[in-house]
């Protein structure tokens, strides 16, 4: 037991090593979270693409088409991967969309036959329309500018030391230049 334990502890880290980018520079925005969150979802339908095509193709009306589901999901894993691990996720959001064109493709196929078919290839062009819509949605906020932070400045005065140390610091060094036109009735005011 301890055996299976250590192996999973061990699989989880290289996982994480695997798939955490701490330079990703949406990470922290919503829209990145999204972006992390559809990477995820992608690994996870790509890898079921993957180990069980004939049970998806089935559910989708695609029946025969086993090796271009497989070759889907491969599809799938790679992008969920970019999306984990490149500093900027848009490109692989982008992928996504095109990848959704062609699934929505691949699902139009299963339109021509028979009526069974015919309607699980409309479920599943429903669900393919409804994952390009947040993958779109994701990829256009990731396009949006990041907002800058703002910054708290109500501890500051301004001033290189405290008030009461700086009173009277700006007569000690001014001197009135010679060419300096100065109002007669303010000539007896003169600092020097």
């Amino acid at each position: 037991m301890a055996d299976i334990q250590s192996l999973a502890g061990a699989a989880a880290r290289s996982l994480q090593q695997l798939t955490d980018n701490p330079q990703q520079r949406h990470r922290h925005r919503p829209a990145g979270k999204a972006a992390r969150s559809l990477g995820w979802f992608g690994i996870g339908f790509g890898l079921v693409e993957v180990l069980a095509p004939r049970l998806v193709a089935r559910a989708v009306g695609l029946r025969g088409l086993e090796p271009a589901v497989r070759l889907h999901g491969l599809r799938e894993i790679a992008i969920g991967l970019g999306l984990l691990r490149a500093p900027d996720p848009s490109p692989w959001m982008w992928a996504r969309v095109g990848g959704d064109v062609l699934d929505a493709a691949t699902l139009s196929y299963g339109l021509c036959d028979g009526d069974r078919a015919m309607l699980r290839a409309t479920g599943g062009l429903a669900a393919v329309a409804g994952i390009a819509a947040l993958d779109v949605g994701c990829a256009r906020a990731l396009r949006q500018p990041q907002p800058a932070e703002a910054r708290d400045y109500s501890g500051r005065s301004g001033l290189a030391q405290s008030p009461e140390q700086m009173r009277g610091k700006a007569r000690e060094d001014f001197e009135t230049p010679r060419d300096f036109v100065m109002p007669t009735a303010l000539r007896p005011y003169l600092l020097h």
